[in-house]
């Protein structure tokens, strides 16, 4: 009997075909929907009690935006937070965009030599644009800053081995500061990373204070490696010391141990012209002061894709492309594109056509005009609306003591709490994302693109009007 009832109840489950049709149409490809609505169906097959039709036909429909809205697109970025690691970092400019289309969309020459027809060398031209560009002997370029990073600890320890006798001795270390031992995004931390890369960290002096001493000390047989590492995400004032980089340098060099500096940023050109007053030390710097190596990332700063930007003295830049890992860290023909095109407006001073620093350059009266227009399309509706002053950052985890003011759209909705105008907006198409603040939903105009000013005031007016 207990079957029967079991079967009854799960023959009341409806058609795959019937939940598709009552769906209607989403714009996702049509296997993921059947899969979606399959899955959802199979979890009830697991429960007891069949819910209703219409309350199915919810469960399918909230599995379907939930994929849905985890797909890759386009979003407005109302944070006032320039480079923001969730929304992709730094957006590309126009040329990359281009370029992204004209070298993504057929072949190219990436390995082809045009002048001999043979088989040619990877990323030839953009290695000698970003050694020109960083004042470096030579660069090369991987995925990303972390695995730039990882492969410099991993060739510079397998070295350190190679001179060793017994195999006792087989623990190289990397020698860095306490105080530069940064927590970096997702939960990674710097000694984690380079533990990873099989060396042993050796942090030296105090959180706040490192003195030239304490690297002396630390520096022995199995030293691979002095590391600096650019607190470009935190800051730390009162009593503290470093020793600079210069004086570092010539400790290493006195001991014959490499001098690595991982930069970070990917800050270029000297930072207080974008009316800073924050110093963001730029590879060129670092490599005079007697870094043999720099490594920095590609879409900070340096408002490109992502990559790892690896620059210095040649030996060590041939050395570190040919360990096995190069290979599997290497980039591909779009990041090659994309930054390939970044650099060259680097080299010509072009950086107006890098949006991450037009952004930091647009003036106040440029945006408060702009909020001013936007305001007057939403006169009339249920909401009241001001346009206050906003603090940018940087992000991305640069520049953590410098803001730069800026100008709001300040919302306070009258026909819904202020959680669901925020939710409504995320859900409009494009997505607008802002924060609530002071009792009102706020988005920067500094982090809006001008071309986006009339997607932003059809969302809003659409969010003004929904009904529940």
């Amino acid at each position: 009997m207990h079957d029967r009832i079991k079967s009854r109840s799960r023959r009341e489950i409806p058609a795959v075909n019937k939940v598709l049709a009552a769906l209607g149409h989403y714009d996702l490809p049509r296997p993921m929907i059947v899969d979606l609505v399959r899955r959802e169906l199979s979890k009830m097959r697991t429960k007891g009690k069949i819910p209703e039709f219409r309350s199915t036909l919810n469960f399918v429909r909230r599995a379907v935006e939930e994929i849905r809205a985890s797909r890759l697109q386009p979003v407005v970025n109302g944070t006032g937070i320039v480079i923001h690691t969730n929304f992709g970092r730094a957006p590309l400019g126009a040329e990359a965009v281009r370029a992204l289309g004209e070298l993504g969309s057929g072949y190219s020459n990436l390995e082809y030599d045009l002048r001999t027809g043979e088989r040619g060398s990877r990323g030839a031209y953009i290695e000698h644009a970003l050694a020109l560009l960083s004042g470096a002997e030579s660069a090369t370029i991987i995925n990303n800053c972390a695995a730039a990073l990882v492969l410099i600890v991993r060739h510079f320890i397998r070295r350190t081995i190679e001179h060793q006798i017994s195999n006792a001795e087989r623990r190289s270390e990397v020698v860095i500061s306490r105080g530069e031992m940064v927590q970096i995004g997702g939960g990674f931390r710097i000694g984690e990373i380079i533990e990873a890369a099989g060396a042993k960290l050796r942090g030296v002096g105090a959180t706040n204070k490192t003195t030239l001493d304490d690297y002396a000390k630390a520096i022995g047989p199995n030293t691979s490696l002095i590391l600096k590492v650019h607190r470009s995400n935190f800051f730390m004032s009162g009593f503290v010391e470093s020793p600079s980089s210069a004086a570092i340098a010539s400790l290493a060099r006195k001991k014959r141990i490499p001098f690595v500096a991982d930069l970070g940023s990917g800050a270029i050109f000297a930072t207080e012209r974008l009316g800073l007053v924050e110093h963001e030390p730029t590879p060129a710097e670092s490599l005079k002061d007697g870094a043999d190596l720099v490594c920095f990332s590609g879409d900070k700063l340096f408002g490109g894709p992502q990559a790892g930007i690896i620059a210095g003295k040649k030996r060590f830049i041939a050395a570190l492309k040919h360990e096995p890992l190069f290979r599997a860290l290497r980039c591909d023909k779009l990041v090659f594109a994309a930054l390939q095109a970044t650099v060259d407006l680097h080299l010509d001073q072009s950086t107006s056509g890098i949006p991450a620093i037009a952004l930091l350059q647009i003036s106040e009266l440029e945006l408060r005009a702009r909020a001013g227009a936007i305001a007057s399309r939403l006169e009339g509706l249920p909401l009241q609306i001001a346009i206050g002053r906003g603090i940018v950052k940087a992000g991305g985890g640069t520049l953590p003591r410098s803001t730069m003011s800026s100008i709001t759209i300040e919302i306070v909705p009258k026909n819904c709490s202020m959680s669901d105008f925020a939710g409504r907006l995320r859900n409009s198409s494009p997505p607008v994302i802002g924060h609530i603040g002071n009792g009102r939903f706020k988005l920067d105009l500094r982090t809006i693109f001008p071309q986006q000013d009339d997607a932003v005031a059809d969302a809003i007016r659409a969010a003004c009007t929904k009904t529940r």
